[in-house]
């Protein structure tokens, strides 16, 4: 199967998202730690950066989005599944020209490559719950 550009965009989204929530750095040293040490040419660089960007500069309305639907604090969540609930909601938020579909179905193949083992469940669950107010118009 070959993986489209717009899903690298993602897995490095995640990784940088990752990245910076942990060490606390720039996130343009970040996104250069990542541009310089991946194959960049199969990745959606203007998707990946507007992802990463995104989310780092609106974390706080990212998270407040999706607070409601988690059933515990942010603060409670593992690193990596907040990095795929920001991933997330940043793109149900900002990017309405994306499926909510297609991103709850990223997130959910992102959480089976890099989370725990049942994390796929939680974030779909959140996901699913968030999708019903954040994208109303589109469920229809």
């Amino acid at each position: 199967m070959k993986v489209s550009a717009r899903h690298k965009a993602r897995e490095l989204a995640l990784q940088g998202i990752y990245s910076w929530q942990m060490s606390k750095n720039a996130i343009e040293q970040v996104e250069l730690a990542l541009a310089t040490s991946n194959d960049m040419q199969k990745v959606d660089l203007a998707y990946f950066q507007s992802l990463l960007r995104g989310v780092a500069n609106d974390a706080g309305a990212v998270d407040s989005a999706i607070r409601p639907y988690l059933g515990r604090l942010p603060e409670e969540l593992d690193p990596i599944e907040k990095a795929i609930l920001r991933l997330a909601t940043f793109e149900l938020t900002q990017r309405m020209d994306v499926p909510y579909r297609v991103i709850i179905n990223e997130a959910i193949e992102l959480a089976k490559s890099f989370g725990a083992e049942e994390s796929h469940k939680f974030i779909n669950g959140a996901l699913d719950k968030a999708v019903r107010t954040l994208r109303k118009d589109e469920r229809g």
